[in-house]
């Protein structure tokens, strides 16, 4: 009697033996649909929002806003904001806030660029002191948020008001300290080679190909939920797609005359940036102490009780802050070949906050991303740039970006109470 043979699902496929998760695309999107019903929408509106922002300023300015000269000085524009960014996610990640990540970012570049320029200092000893200088400012205030009490919001005003005074004394009324070196200086102003890029990409591809199917693999076996083989296969040849487009696009000649400068590849703050996003997503990802500071941020007291070191945990969101301003100073100093008493001052820190929340990080504390930080500083980036395009004065683009922020903002409430009374928060 022959015996009929049915076809392997994904389930029976090798590595994909158990039935924990969605099987098909088709189960994979109900779930994400029935997530963002429940309340939880992540990064969905600023990414819907920054689909719409390119699509509208690409109608109005056909010829400028979607040239890959224009994307990638987007890039550079908002690189630092990103930076920013990235670090008050661990802050808002508690609940807090720090106000003075745009002048701890200024002061830093100063330090810097005191040792190096004026010192004569190698760029790396140079740049070590500028990350023990975030290193030393993120201490302080962690100090007296986590082990004194003392509320964020004033820590941090006063952080802000001391480190715009020190950024005064450090480099004088209306002075500044040129950066010369040309390693830094080649990190905003200067582009990979388009070979080097391509390898990147392919690389990266691969490893983190590698990596997100071996995590699958192994929750799928401990019974947990994870990604079945088609739609692990999916999102990754969606990823592909899109970042093989992105290195193509900016893998092109830039250059309005070529005979006299080429530019193309992609800009090698854009692989600093991936860097920044990689180490931060790992640390609240797949390590326990990132547990512990979404545990802190959802609820202290309970985090406390379950032997959660709080104050360790507060001390060191706020060390990450600092450090990674410094980054941004750095980022600053280097797009404007100087540092001056009002790098990371203006509307820095209102960019990099607005970037956060605007990404989908809450402000309420639990919630949140790294990437939320890179979508959301896009989003403003996007609105600053396109409306520069349209020739429209400062006060409009503030105000729209003020808006979209307040949108933000009431996405997050309105989507914390709709999880309350689904029974997901």
């Amino acid at each position: 009697m022959s015996t009929v043979t049915e076809p392997q699902s994904a389930e029976s496929q090798p590595g994909f033996a158990s039935t924990a998760g969605p099987e098909t695309i088709g189960d994979a999107a109900r779930a994400y649909i029935q997530k963002v019903r429940g309340g939880d929408v992540g990064a969905l509106p600023a990414i819907a929002g920054l689909i719409v922002l390119i699509l509208v300023f690409t109608a109005l300015r056909p010829s400028t806003f979607p040239t890959a000269f224009n994307i990638a000085n987007l890039i550079n524009q908002s690189a630092a904001v990103i930076v920013i960014a990235m670090g008050l996610v661990f802050v808002l990640l508690l609940g807090e806030i720090d106000l003075s990540a745009g002048y701890a970012a200024g002061t830093s570049a100063a330090v810097m660029g005191i040792f190096m320029t004026n010192q004569g200092w190698p760029w790396p000893l140079a740049l070590g002191a500028c990350l023990l200088t975030g290193v030393v400012i993120g201490t302080c205030i962690g100090l007296l948020v986590a082990y004194l009490g003392i509320p964020s919001f004033v820590v941090t005003l006063a952080a802000f008001l001391g480190l715009q005074g020190l950024l005064l004394v450090l480099i004088g009324e209306g002075g500044t300290i040129p950066f010369r070196d040309d390693t830094i200086l080649a990190v905003m102003n200067s582009n990979l080679p388009v070979w080097l890029g391509w390898t990147l990409y392919v690389v990266g591809m691969i490893v983190y190909g590698g990596l997100t199917y071996r995590r699958s693999v192994a929750r799928r076996a401990a019974g947990l939920t994870g990604d079945a083989l088609p739609v692990w296969a999916f999102k990754i040849g969606a990823l592909a797609v899109l970042l093989g487009l992105a290195t193509w696009y900016l893998s092109g000649e830039r250059s309005k005359n070529i005979i006299v400068t080429s530019l193309k590849g992609v800009p090698i703050v854009v692989v600093v940036l991936l860097v920044l996003l990689i180490i931060t997503s790992v640390a609240l990802g797949r390590l326990s102490w990132g547990r512990h500071v979404y545990a802190v941020g959802g609820n202290t007291e309970a985090a406390r009780r379950a032997g959660i070191g709080v104050q360790t945990v507060k001390l060191s969101c706020f060390v990450i802050c600092s450090t990674l301003a410094a980054v941004a100073g750095v980022l600053l100093a280097s797009r404007d070949n100087s540092v001056s008493p009002t790098t990371g001052g203006s509307s820095t820190l209102l960019y990099a906050v607005g970037a956060a929340v605007i990404g989908g990080c809450s402000l309420f504390g639990g919630k949140g991303k790294p990437v939320n930080a890179v979508i959301g500083g896009l989003v403003v980036a996007v609105i600053d740039n396109g409306m520069s395009l349209l020739n429209q004065p400062s006060g409009r683009v503030f105000m729209v970006t003020g808006l979209v922020l307040l949108i933000a903002a009431s996405v997050d409430a309105l989507s914390r109470r709709r999880a309350a009374a689904s029974g997901r928060a």
